[in-house]
């Protein structure tokens, strides 16, 4: 079962100044795995990276991640989410002017 090389993976750990990302590569992954690669010989190789490489994928499957898309994705939906929240704060103080001028 050849399996494919994972999208980048990214921590989210909340902070009294916000959000921390921290990214997980897959390009450390590969490295990790061709490090593991050129240490052994050629015949154990092939399954070790398998079984090295599923080990590290269930591995970052159960701890508090989320794909670099995903995060994109939030990350825009946050900046509309301010954008709108900074327009209605506008609208409100221009409407609590008017209720003052009355």
């Amino acid at each position: 079962m050849a399996l494919s090389t994972p999208r980048a993976f990214v921590t989210l750990k909340r902070k009294p100044q916000g959000l921390q990302y921290t990214v997980i590569d897959p390009k450390t992954l590969e490295q990790v795995i061709s490090g593991m690669r050129s240490a052994l010989p050629g015949g154990v190789t092939q399954d070790l990276e398998t079984n090295l490489r599923a080990a590290l994928t269930a591995v970052f499957a159960r701890l508090n991640l989320v794909t670099r898309e995903e995060l994109d994705v939030q990350a825009a939906v946050l900046a509309r989410t301010r954008a709108r929240l900074e327009d209605l704060e506008k609208q409100v103080a221009e409407l609590e002017k008017l209720l003052l001028k009355k």
